[in-house]
């Protein structure tokens, strides 16, 4: 296994919808409508203005594992005082890959992605199975986050 790491471009936008997906339901998401279109909008709106970029792993020509980086504005605040947030997603590994230091290559890399951007702090929801990667990484869990759906 030679794990080699690229930038996602519009080639693999298909197979990393499809990733995305399948990481949803490992997450309990129930399927209420067809996310495709949304996610391929987004994407590609996304990816053109650069508010979105994404490593991912590659297996030979198989992609193996995701990483997503949306960069977002904010009114300052004292632990983000330019108020440029990364929002850290579409942290994904296939299931016989895992544990074997792909989500930290993939993570260091967005992160990284992050501060070139100019980002003053990074944000995930972690899903349970993710909660020890990113603590060991630095992350620190704020409990007041807070959703309003309509």
């Amino acid at each position: 296994m030679d794990i080699q790491y690229i930038k996602l471009t519009e080639k693999e936008l298909d197979t990393f919808i499809e990733m995305r997906i399948c990481q949803l339901r490992e997450e309990g998401a129930t399927e209420e409508i067809d996310l495709k279109p949304a996610l391929l909008d987004y994407y590609r709106r996304h990816m053109a203005d650069g508010t979105f970029v994404s490593w991912l792993a590659v297996d030979g020509d198989m992609i193996v594992g995701t990483s997503g980086m949306s960069f977002v504005e904010k009114p300052p605040y004292f632990s983000c005082p330019n108020g440029k947030i990364g929002i850290l997603s579409s942290m994904y590994t296939s299931d016989k890959y895992r544990r074997q230091g792909i989500a930290k290559a993939l993570l260091t890399r967005v992160v990284e992605e992050a501060r070139v951007y100019g980002c003053g702090c990074v944000q995930i929801t972690a899903s349970d199975m993710g909660v020890l990667l990113y603590t060991d990484f630095g992350f620190v869990k704020n409990g007041n986050f807070m959703q309003y759906r309509f």
